[in-house]
């Protein structure tokens, strides 16, 4: 069955992945025949062969990591449908079952060593992936040297030390050492940036010297542990002469774009078949479904409850299987939408509690979804007697109350909250909430064109706030919330600057507010289908828009019950809506109910998957 399956791939590879460069990850290569592996991100041996093979009868051809560093330099393009071979962590395999290989394919390959693993000193012992390591499990200098002067292979490094989880907040819990900021528990204190600056720099600089000292070439290349890094960090990188920087993402690398390079993680162990669905051109937009939470409900004085109530959280979004939780990352006890308080140090407002790193965190490891912080992008209401206090968004009282984005020093101080919230915790991406509007009425300073031009230039505010995000967090996705009413009335873009077509084409993802009631209209069947059919006109906006329902009723503050929330997302379903999600999830009371609810939204089909 497995050659079958094989030559019918052969038979149906397609050209259309010219001029398309992949990188390939790989880990450990392990042979089925000396036993079993425990390594999730290994691979078999046989499997390996199999991928190389595949690469090598479907067109695709290897090229050398100084070959793409030339493309992106503006030298010879690369060769249509072009590999790149990667192998981190410098295992012993790689010598053994690799290097043979790459000889026998003459096929180039790029090498990257944890140098502070092969000095290993003897008698020590490290945890590889659950396997008891000492220096014989990696390569040594000598191999190493060996295969760099065939020609083959070049050496890149995966840090010194940074390959490992270090504390990253009160809770204890363990995140890439690169790109966080230690906290130290005894000083109930974080690392500064400067300190952080120190220790990075230092690390690159002594993982550079001991592969120059041992093989009497520096490295050109970094490749970040767990593809974890940041702007400084690829910045200090490239200070100490490595200006190839990798990571890890399905995205497809553009070497004239990118300045950090993604590869395509072969964890998994995965067959021919894999491989091949991997390598194909496009793919259907997968159905995504979004709980959003408030954060406020995890909250309590007392830690021990927090916990208790993040544990209830994450047995609930873990049993629903969505794919993302859109996560507060403010405070809003008096739910009048203004951020009172953050949950995240920052500069400039109160902290109500240290909480969003490790609830997204926890979400992250533990639930298997993708997190987006959602933030105000004008909500905010300043200490007494800081001077954007008095910089408010002026306009006629119905509106939650905003600062006012005409200001550069209100443009720069919400944007401190977005570079605060990015350097001190690990998500996936930003959501904008629905505060991000202009009115007419709005008397702005320095007011902005009106009209279309107005939604644009509020576009281009909430990117500011995004480039300052990914300052520390550059894979960042984006999503803004978006209200249904410019979508079924293009008249009534300027009540909001906002329109579909505009936050179609500004960001990754669209939260359409499919709740009538904030429209004051009724939630009838003839209502969603006009707004389905409405999404459905504007091109491009069925494959971004997440139709967010209310599962509750805003005016009457009473819950909507799942059989009518099931109905309107089956009904949305109908007339062609790809992504659904709702707004509150109240864990604590258990509504939605978890199990009446879980069939519309959850990602998996039917009968449901247990993790």
């Amino acid at each position: 069955m497995r050659y079958l399956m094989l030559a019918l791939l052969l038979l149906l590879a397609v050209p259309a992945h010219a001029g398309r460069l992949v990188i390939l990850s790989y880990h450990d290569i392990h042979d089925p025949a000396q036993g079993p592996t425990t390594d999730p991100d290994a691979t078999s041996l046989d499997h390996l062969v199999g991928h190389l093979e595949y690469l090598h009868a479907n067109g695709w051809t290897a090229v050398s990591p100084a070959q793409v560093r030339s493309a992106a330099q503006g030298g010879p393009a690369l060769p249509d449908k072009a590999f790149l071979l990667t192998f981190d962590d410098g295992l012993e395999s790689f010598y053994t079952r690799v290097y043979p290989l790459l000889q026998a394919y003459r096929y180039p390959a790029l090498l990257a060593l944890v140098t502070g693993w092969i000095e290993t000193a003897p008698g020590d012992r490290l945890d590889y992936n659950g396997r008891d390591c000492d220096a014989s499990c990696f390569v040594t200098w000598a191999q190493v040297r060996e295969m760099q002067r065939s020609g083959l292979v070049e050496i890149a490094s995966h840090s010194d030390a940074l390959h490992e989880g270090i504390v990253g907040n009160p809770q204890g819990n363990l995140l890439p050492s690169a790109v966080t900021r230690r906290y130290d528990p005894a000083a109930g204190s974080y690392e500064t940036e400067a300190a952080w600056r120190e220790r990075i720099t230092e690390d690159l600089a002594r993982s550079a010297a001991l592969i120059r000292e041992h093989t009497g070439q520096s490295p050109h290349a970094i490749v970040w542990p767990y593809g974890a890094f940041n702007r400084p960090a690829r910045e200090i990188a490239a200070t100490l002469g490595m200006a190839m920087s990798l990571t890890l993402s399905d995205a497809v690398p553009d070497p004239a774009r990118d300045r950090t390079l993604p590869r395509l993680l072969l964890g998994g162990d995965p067959g021919v078949a894999d491989l091949a669905w991997q390598l194909m051109p496009t793919h259907d937009v997968e159905p995504r479904r979004v709980v959003q939470v408030d954060l406020d409900y995890v909250y309590d004085p007392d830690p021990a409850q927090r916990e208790r109530n993040l544990s209830q959280l994450l047995d609930r979004i873990k049993r629903m299987d969505v794919d993302q939780v859109w996560l507060q990352a403010y405070a809003d006890p008096d739910g009048d939408g203004v951020a009172d308080a953050l949950y995240f140090p920052n500069r400039h407002l109160p902290m109500r509690a240290d909480l969003f790193s490790r609830v997204a965190w926890q979400l992250q490891t533990r639930a298997g979804v993708h997190v987006y912080a959602w933030m105000p992008a004008l909500a905010f209401r300043p200490r007494a007697g800081d001077p954007v206090a008095s910089l408010a968004l002026a306009g006629d009282g119905k509106d939650v109350a905003r600062l006012d984005p005409s200001q550069p020093v209100v443009r720069a101080w919400i944007g401190d909250l977005y570079e605060d919230l990015a350097s001190h915790a690990k998500f996936d991406g930003l959501l904008f909430s629905d505060d991000a509007l202009l009115r007419d009425t709005d008397r702005l300073h320095d007011a902005p064109p009106a009209g279309a031009a107005r939604t644009a230039w509020l576009v281009d505010y909430t990117h500011e706030l995004i480039e300052r995000a990914r300052r520390w967090r550059p894979q960042l996705r984006t999503a803004r919330n978006l209200f249904a009413a410019p979508v079924l009335d293009g008249k009534a873009e300027a009540w909001f600057a906002q329109s579909l077509p505009a936050l179609v084409a500004g960001y990754d993802e669209v939260g359409l507010m499919a709740m009538p009631q904030l429209d004051v209209a009724k939630p009838s069947r003839a209502w969603f289908e006009r707004l389905a059919a409405a999404v459905a006109a504007v091109p491009g906006a069925r494959e971004k828009t997440v139709f967010e329902l209310a599962a509750q009723d805003w005016r009457t503050r009473q819950p909507i019950d799942a059989a009518t929330l099931l109905a309107r997302m089956r009904l949305l379903q109908v007339h062609g809506a790809l992504h659904l999600g709702y707004y509150p999830d109240d864990f604590p009371a258990d509504h939605p109910q978890l199990e009446r609810i879980r069939p519309g939204i959850s990602s998996a089909t039917y009968p449901y998957k247990e993790r």
